[in-house]
């Protein structure tokens, strides 16, 4: 026999429907809880910063074993430049090296120590200066890499077989050093020209390479190969032997005021090269290799450098002094100041091309910037000039870490009161 129906509960209906209700509105917020954690954007990046520990020389890592005089003569030519300024001007964004006045008194004892006697030259800094680990928020490791002066073949003239120009800086490039209107600007440049009043942004490399300049007289020097030429941008300086065997050498002198574009990174996103291949010596290969691209992977790089001839000791650094193979260093300056003995702590390439990577410690100087060179933990080692310094700057691409050497005067403000 059928159970008879069941009368309705009308008053059972409100509470199913909140019960419903509740339902939904629990299910809908854990969705928009998942939604929001899921589509929130990511917390911006901290903004690079120097950050700076004080610790003892016996924390170097081989600091004891390293031969210093090297090290002593490149910090004595970075002292001539020193000695040409006022000894209020702060080293470095915020005074972080201290001023001019500090740095005197290491600089006059540095003139006294024998290039030869690594252990008078260890007394010299040990005594001058404290170490300070560098870090970039704490994050103690960077990318370490390194340049060379490169050998091109040239003429002063062209003819058919040297037609690729090399340019002197054009008078109408303005060259502004931000740092000298607003302090938290240091270290930074901008460069362009002057048009009704405005600075404007200057021709860019593929524009200058495809004649902007033309018929200005500009003309430095004429190379053979427009690769050879590409990678004397990157390095800053070079050697070009004239048909005549004569040398000249040529120096960074300006900049168009576009960004630096490393063109290993295109070549990574078009999948042409690998991440873990990829080297000066791969690039230039895969330029070579493939020349009907190669002008249009060149020209990815906006950036385009103007040289002058050097005359006498080179090449110079940004800081206007000689460098020293393996002991001068390009830096960021917003962070690191030129003049500063930095002691690195990382690998190195062996020149033969299979062989096994090699500890670097050593102590060098900041005497050089490069395009390339962005944030407080980097650094490019100039290795000379020569195939074998070639061989070890195109394939360095190292992680390590660095020490700042300040004046033991600058040091005392470093240290926390308290």
């Amino acid at each position: 026999m059928e159970e008879p129906a069941r009368p309705t509960d009308h008053r059972s209906r409100p509470i199913l429907a909140r019960v419903i209700l509740a339902s939904v509105v629990a299910t809908a917020a854990v969705m928009a809880a998942v939604l929001w954690w899921l589509l929130e954007p990511e917390p911006p990046p901290l903004a690079d910063r120097l950050t700076l520990a004080a610790v003892a020389f016996g924390d170097l890592d081989g600091w004891d074993d390293d031969t210093l005089g090297e090290a002593a003569v490149a910090f004595r030519r970075s002292c001539a430049a020193l000695d040409r300024q006022p000894e209020t001007r702060p080293l470095g964004a915020g005074g972080v090296a201290g001023t001019l006045a500090d740095w005197r008194p290491p600089c006059k004892a540095a003139a006294a120590v024998d290039a030869g006697d690594h252990g008078a030259a260890r007394a010299f800094f040990e005594t001058w200066f404290t170490p300070f680990a560098a870090t970039n928020n704490g994050q103690a490791e960077g990318l370490f890499t390194g340049y060379y002066e490169p050998s091109l073949d040239g003429a002063r003239t062209a003819n058919r077989s040297y037609a690729i120009p090399l340019h002197a800086p054009p008078p109408d490039l303005v060259t502004v050093d931000l740092g000298a209107f607003r302090d938290d600007l240091a270290g930074r440049r901008i460069a362009g020209r002057v048009i009704a009043g405005r600075l404007e942004p200057y021709p860019s490399r593929a524009e200058i390479v495809a004649g902007a300049l033309a018929g200005q007289g500009l003309e430095l020097a004429w190379v053979d190969d427009p690769i050879d030429a590409f990678f004397l941008h990157i390095q800053g300086s070079g050697r070009i032997t004239m048909p005549d065997g004569e040398v000249m050498r040529v120096g960074y002198a300006g900049q168009n005021g576009h960004s630096y574009t490393a063109i290993g990174k295109v070549l990574i996103a078009r999948d042409a090269l690998s991440r873990e291949a990829v080297s000066m010596q791969s690039i230039r290969a895969w330029l070579e290799t493939n020349p009907d691209q190669a002008d249009a992977i060149m020209n990815h790089n906006r950036s385009y450098v103007f040289f002058r001839e050097l005359l006498g000791e080179g090449p110079l650094g940004a800081q206007g002094v000689a460098l020293s193979p393996g002991r001068s260093l390009a830096v960021d300056r917003r962070h690191v100041p030129l003049s500063v003995p930095v002691w690195l702590e990382t690998t190195r390439p062996a020149p033969e091309a299979d062989a096994a990577e090699r500890p670097l410690h050593r102590l060098l100087i900041a005497q050089d910037t490069g395009g390339a060179i962005r944030g407080p933990v980097r650094g490019d080692v100039f290795w000379g000039a020569g195939a074998a310094a070639a061989a070890v700057a195109g394939r360095m691409k190292s992680e390590g870490r660095y020490y700042l050497l300040l004046p033991r005067t600058v040091a005392a403000r470093h240290a926390p009161s308290g």
